[in-house]
């Protein structure tokens, strides 16, 4: 249920569907009071014109008509910057204009429009339609109003689409996805850790295949082990967030201490599940389909502004300040999670047992794929070297001495691919004497 919800969430067809069916309920809402009122002999509301049916038709079929139409062009303005962005700036960001509330919100109070007058259009009579006359004027009234928050929306949406595709813009919205990836992964106060077990001391008791063909887009923590222990067994994710598996692949186990009393297939309690319904309950705790998501995939996340860098320096674009600005984002991000305390891999359940096993990416595993992509991509470019080296020293500085020595190799491993580019002279002095006393400085705290 929670994997539909954020999947909704970042659809053009949730919350217009949402206010579609609000305003179609506040449509015969209005209406039906408006037949209380007049059933009541009150035939004139304060504030409120009186209409024909003739005005009250017009008014709606205008109103009606120009906001289907203005829908019609917010869409084709939206899929037009999806076009210009995703080619600039890489597929991946089609997502996050899809995700974006204030586009959401825009084609939602439009299309909503439209249905609410078209409902109330329907209830309006003349005396030719061989009934009694019938207008409405509370709700067309309010469909006036409709009309005046629809202008005031589509010059939000003129000015929010022009920013959008702004690459500051890009860049803020994926650095923000990112950190939540951190809070969500590695937060500030690390929950329950389970005590370590040996897992040579673990046998496997069942394997769970995925059914489909996809990516783990996410893994639900606290259905595992709800389910680890009412079974009193110990669940282990073999494939994470972001790991593409196969049809019939095993991407998760059912592991007991070999000391347990438990065979394959038992129960405790004669409450047993056979095990087609074990592997409905854990299938449903993970979720596969074909694109990647960055809620728990860190690696995704991070790739995001690895992307928009790495797009900026193709040679239709050639804009190395927009790498460089993709890396100082990183740089606050990768900081932020190397001050984290370690993410929690082993999960207890209420007993205080293990019960989940799931190994998350870990800082030097992300760090590493994001200087993969500097020295592949961003070595010609002395200002997106200058940058990376700024990267690597705020990195080298919140990083403790005994986890220094893979920071070491990294930057050993930048150090070497900048030599092999022969970089002028006067570009290379400064930025080999950064990397220079990052390497001393990583030295002296290993030895510490």
């Amino acid at each position: 249920m929670r994997t539909w919800f954020l999947h909704a969430r970042e659809s053009f067809w949730f919350l217009p569907t949402l206010f579609g069916l609000g305003a179609v309920l506040l449509a015969l809402g209005l209406t039906e009071v408006d037949r209380l009122l007049l059933a009541h002999g009150i035939r004139s509301i304060p504030l409120i014109t009186d209409l024909s049916a003739t005005g009250g038709r017009a008014i709606l079929t205008v109103i009606g008509g120009t906001m289907l139409g203005v829908a019609a062009t917010s869409f084709s303005i939206t899929i037009s910057v999806l076009a210009t962005t995703s080619s600039a700036y890489g597929p991946r960001l089609v997502r996050n204009f899809m995700a974006d509330r204030g586009n959401q919100l825009v084609l939602a109070v439009l299309t909503s429009t439209f249905l609410y007058t078209l409902v109330v259009l329907r209830a309006v009579r003349t005396e030719q339609d061989s009934t009694s006359a019938f207008v409405p004027v509370i709700a067309v009234t309010f469909a006036v109003i409709l009309a005046l928050v629809d202008v005031a929306v589509l010059v939000y949406f003129i000015h929010h689409i022009a920013s959008s595709v702004q690459v500051t813009t890009l860049q803020t919205r994926v650095l923000q996805e990112l950190l939540a990836v951190i809070d969500l992964l590695y937060p500030k106060e690390p929950g329950r850790t389970a005590a370590p077990l040996p897992l040579e001391d673990l046998w496997v008791e069942e394997t769970f295949a995925a059914a489909a063909a996809g990516y783990v887009q996410y893994v639900d923590i606290d259905n595992l082990i709800e389910f680890a222990e009412s079974n009193r067994t110990i669940i282990r994710v073999l494939t994470p967030p972001g790991t593409y598996v196969l049809e019939g692949q095993p991407i998760a186990e059912s592991l007991n201490a070999k000391t347990s009393d438990k065979r394959a297939g038992s129960r405790p309690n004669q409450q047993q599940t056979d095990a087609e319904d074990s592997t409905k309950k854990v299938m449903s705790a993970i979720s596969i389909d074909s694109p990647r998501t960055p809620h728990q995939d860190l690696l995704f996340a991070a790739q995001g502004l690895t992307e928009i860098g790495v797009r900026g320096l193709a040679s239709g674009t050639n804009d190395p300040y927009t790498a460089v600005a993709a890396i100082d984002a990183l740089s606050s991000a990768l900081v932020t999670l190397c001050t984290r305390p370690p993410a929690s891999n082993r999960v207890p359940g209420k007993d205080g047992e293990l019960r989940v096993i799931c190994e998350w990416p870990t800082p030097p595993e992300v760090i590493a794929d994001t200087l993969q992509a500097i020295r592949t991509y961003g070595m010609q470019h002395p200002l997106v070297v200058r940058a990376a080296s700024q990267l690597l020293q705020r990195i080298a500085s919140v990083t403790a001495p005994p986890d220094r020595q893979w920071l070491r190799e990294e930057v050993t491993a930048f150090r070497t691919a900048h030599l092999a580019t022969n970089p002028a002279p006067f570009d290379a002095s400064a930025t080999l004497g950064s990397l220079d006393k990052i390497l001393v400085f990583l030295s002296r705290g290993a030895d510490k």
